[in-house]
């Protein structure tokens, strides 16, 4: 979490510690001509924002739901380590109902459009998986730089084509496909419209971005800096450019992670 220093009620501002890079939202879309996040660093900060919001579920005696997650609110200091920010929309569930049902009716919706709940938008009941559906579309947006306005549906149906390259934020020249896949088929399951059906962020998110993480860091360059590989870092054999993906390669691809993810499904069509 981002350390808050003071406040201004006057003014009604928050003083929060200096974060070097920004927000993630800057970074991501590249606002001042900035570089280009590479993708090992990319799985990173997702797992880092990820371990931040179980954090707030976990919070006793009551968890706390952020409810207005997105890249905006995400903020990124000098060695890029994330802290969540803008906590002002965040509510405590009550114990009772934490334990139980983890959901909280609430008279008025609040959050961003594109990163609002759908159950909660329509029936103002509110639980942790309010915040994992936030989650969900923020992954899909780390490996696509796209806005978040229709970005299941688009990727959903890349994966079903085959054609998941093609939706790639193209300023990475080496995704690996089959981690990136994997990356975002598991984005669609958090942002899943039910939230029934959306994963375990503690049991199976976490797990699966730790996973994900520890391959990016085993495949960082030699050195970067301040985040990024140098110019003139040679690429890896085993990277695969986003741009030289064929469908038939993602088709393979996608076919290899249907068992690999059929546990997850399952476990999250009867949770």
């Amino acid at each position: 979490m981002v350390l808050l220093l003071g406040a201004c009620p006057e003014y009604g501002c928050l003083v929060y510690e200096y974060m070097a890079h920004g927000s993630l939202d800057d970074r991501l879309f590249r606002r001042g001509n900035t570089p280009v996040i590479p993708w090992q660093l990319r799985f990173r900060i997702i797992a880092e924002i990820a371990t931040g919001l179980l954090f707030l579920h976990q919070t006793k005696p009551e968890p706390i739901v952020h409810r207005d997650l997105k890249p905006g609110n995400i903020l990124l200091d000098s060695n890029f380590v994330r802290k969540i920010s803008d906590v002002g929309l965040a509510r405590l569930v009550l114990p009772s109902v934490a334990d139980f049902v983890t959901q909280y009716r609430m008279t008025t919706t609040a959050g961003t459009f594109c990163y609002i709940d759908p159950e909660y938008q329509q029936t103002g009941m509110l639980g942790i998986n309010s915040d994992v559906y936030s989650l969900g579309i923020m992954l899909l947006q780390l490996i696509t730089a796209k806005p978040p306005m229709g970005l299941t549906h688009h990727v959903s149906r890349a994966i079903k084509r085959g054609t998941l390259g093609e939706m790639l934020d193209p300023a990475v020249k080496d995704w690996p496909i089959d981690e990136a896949l994997h990356f975002a088929k598991l984005s669609l399951q958090c942002a899943e419209m039910k939230r029934k059906d959306r994963p375990d962020i503690g049991k199976i998110v976490l797990p699966e971005l730790n996973r994900l993480r520890e391959f990016a860091e085993r495949n960082m360059p030699f050195m970067m800096f301040g985040g990024f590989a140098p110019a003139g870092f040679i690429l890896r054999s085993s990277y695969i450019s986003s741009s030289t993906i064929s469908s038939s390669t993602s088709q393979d691809a996608f076919s290899d992670h249907q068992s690999r993810m059929s546990g997850c499904e399952s476990h999250s069509s009867t949770s």
